[in-house]
């Protein structure tokens, strides 16, 4: 008789788990060019550089609690009680109370909870397009079908409500809502934040609300929460010390219960359930998080006059390159250029332009492909020094002219 082998398989969750950015970015043909200084504007990291900093006291904080000694133990799965009060507390409007019980921390998987509490295998949830790729890796590891609606580049990537509705189904469980938008850096409206949630309200959906660069928003645009504007559609609203702290190695995050009319009743339940995969964040910076929210106003206005710096370098630098049409942002850290590949004798889509120029130039983006884009698309990020982002610019702008008809 013939010894038995070893066949092990990878379960089935493990195997539909992707990443759209790691399925396109892993295959890039990438070589920069050795002959110039390789300048990433790919990582959605304002760390990255060094031009970006928390403030001194944020440090403070994280050190007193390590001299104490008294934050080293589990903590709850959905997190302390002085933290989730204290992001209460930042939180809470008039329109939109919050107290501790609404408060959920995280470690990186807030959107993950707020998934896996809202739809199971089989249903559908709405994301944007383009979009960022965790969404749909989330979802579809979980056998959830993944619907993408269009944002019109047009309208400075506004939702098509249209194209959204025509999505929905007995099986839809929920319309993820990106604002401000990574790739886009889309800060909306306040009326058009109340026709979404018309659309949510018709159809009786809930809402994620994916809100991790909110206040982020540039002079001229205002950032409004959207679970300030209704009484009536239930929100989970997504955000944490990443992007406006400038500390995403951190890892904390937390969801906003803003529940309407004991709609969320059940949903509370399941988000405690899912919070116990894991235990909760880290024990350290949850006792330091009271003090890290306390910051000087100072620290985030100077955070943002030096993006909308960035911002501002970046239209001067990246306007009337012929065959590229930025779309200039509103908030956040990014903005997307639209490629007229009909005006270039050797590029056919977003992927060879990035390939091109990072072996010609030495400087690298991400391809539109990565968030779904519909036609040929790449998203920079503008968070490196402006000397940095002065060399980057001058390169596409050559390259560009090298490549053009």
């Amino acid at each position: 008789m013939a010894e038995k082998s070893f066949n092990i398989k990878s379960s089935v969750v493990s195997m539909r788990t992707r990443n759209p950015i790691r399925a396109i970015v892993d295959n890039l043909k990438v070589k920069p060019n050795p002959e110039k200084e390789f300048i990433s504007l790919a990582l959605g990291d304002p760390t990255t550089f060094g031009n970006f900093n928390l403030h001194p006291t944020c440090v403070e904080a994280v050190k007193k609690q390590l001299d104490s000694y008294k934050a080293n133990g589990y903590p709850p799965s959905v997190g302390i009680e002085p933290a989730r009060a204290a992001v209460a507390k930042a939180y809470t409007r008039p329109e939109a109370p919050l107290t501790s019980a609404d408060i959920i921390l995280s470690s990186g998987d807030a959107l993950n909870l707020c998934i896996g509490a809202l739809a199971n295998e089989g249903q559908n949830i709405l994301l944007p397009r383009p979009g960022f790729s965790l969404y749909e890796t989330l979802a579809s590891s979980k056998g959830i079908e993944c619907r993408f609606y269009n944002l019109d580049p047009s309208r400075t990537w506004e939702i098509d409500l249209d194209h959204l509705q025509s999505l929905i189904d007995e099986n839809t469980t929920a319309i993820l809502v990106n604002n401000p938008s990574n790739p886009c850096g889309s800060v909306y409206s306040k009326q058009h934040l109340l026709d979404i949630l018309a659309v949510a309200d018709k159809h009786k959906l809930p809402i994620i609300s994916d809100e991790i660069y909110a206040d982020m928003a540039f002079k001229g645009h205002e950032f409004t929460p959207l679970a300030n504007l209704t009484k009536t559609v239930p929100i989970l609203t997504t955000s944490g010390l990443a992007k406006k702290y400038l500390v995403p190695g951190w890892r904390l995050g937390w969801i906003l219960i803003h529940d309407r009319n004991g709609a969320f009743r059940e949903i509370r339940k399941g988000l405690v359930n899912l919070t116990q995969l894991i235990l909760g964040p880290n024990s350290v910076i949850q006792a330091a998080l009271p003090d890290i929210l306390s910051a000087p106003q100072s620290f985030y206005d100077e955070t943002m006059e030096q993006l909308e710096k960035n911002a501002n370098i970046s239209k001067k630098l990246l306007s009337n390159i012929p065959g590229l049409h930025p779309v200039f942002p509103q908030g956040a850290m990014y903005l997307m250029i639209e490629i007229d590949t009909a005006q270039f004798k050797d590029i056919k889509d977003d992927v060879v332009f990035v390939e091109k120029l990072a072996e010609e130039e030495s400087v690298l983006c991400l391809p539109g492909q990565c968030f779904r884009t519909e036609g040929s698309f790449v998203r920079i990020v503008f968070t490196p020094p402006v000397e940095k982002l002065d060399i980057a610019y001058t390169r596409i702008r050559e390259f560009a002219a090298r490549h053009h008809i």
